[in-house]
């Protein structure tokens, strides 16, 4: 019982290592293209809504115009630029959790149902005017 046990015999690695080439070479040559696609970079620029914040703009009637849009935009830019991930976004009287990194707005609030409201779990705060 003196033999030498190495790595090797212990977690034998599964892919050969003329496979694991081939399979690389898979990737970079075939369909997929590693270059993201100028739709997703255009999409990744604009601010999203979650179901759950469609749902509340809605029932709290709050309506957002394209400068207040675009406002909000440039906010979650300056954020990301702070390192922000989940920022509270007040604006025009009403509030919006947004998950920076995403891009994403969670939910919204108008003025009444911010009133003795308190907000958790968020790592920064803009007043958009």
């Amino acid at each position: 019982m003196t033999e030498r046990v190495s790595i090797g015999q212990l977690y034998p690695n599964p892919v050969s290592p003329t496979r694991r080439t081939t399979s690389q070479q898979v990737l970079v040559t075939g369909n997929v293209n590693p270059n993201p696609t100028f739709q997703k970079l255009f999409q990744d620029q604009f601010v999203k809504f979650s179901h759950h914040a469609e749902v509340r703009l809605k029932e709290r009637g709050i309506q957002l115009k394209p400068e207040q849009i675009e406002k909000m935009n440039n906010a979650i830019d300056k954020a990301a630029s702070k390192g922000a991930k989940d920022a509270l976004l007040i604006l025009a009287g009403n509030g919006y959790i947004v998950n920076v990194p995403n891009r994403t707005v969670v939910t919204a609030l108008d003025g009444q149902a911010m009133n003795d409201h308190v907000f958790t779990q968020i790592d920064s705060a803009m007043i958009i005017s």
